[in-house]
């Protein structure tokens, strides 16, 4: 039997790696998602551990709730950036600033 612990220091990594991605990279667009997402998979770690070790599915079904969240995050995030790819040939952080409109 795995311990509460170590889902707990394994979640935590994952959403310490993505918090730092965030500050460490601030120039791909693409970057900073799989970050965001990163930071999801650790809450949802987070909350079928809990879920687990208490007897409780209320947890295991808010996961799926974060996970259609995060899908549909990813899909017009995506969607966005190849539109703004399409009129730009770029998808820097900087030119993303300069919209009007």
């Amino acid at each position: 039997m795995v311990p509460l612990s170590a889902y707990l220091v394994v979640a935590a990594c994952l959403f310490s790696l993505g918090v730092i991605g965030l500050f460490l990279n601030r120039k791909n667009v693409i970057t900073i998602l799989m970050c965001i997402e990163l930071m999801l998979l650790a809450v949802n770690i987070n909350f079928v551990a809990f879920s687990h070790f208490l007897n409780d599915l209320a947890g295991q079904i808010f996961v799926f709730f974060v996970l259609t969240v995060a899908a549909s995050e990813v899909a017009v995030g995506l969607a966005i950036l190849v539109a703004f790819y399409r009129q730009r040939r770029s998808i820097d952080i900087e030119d993303i600033n300069t919209l009007q409109g």
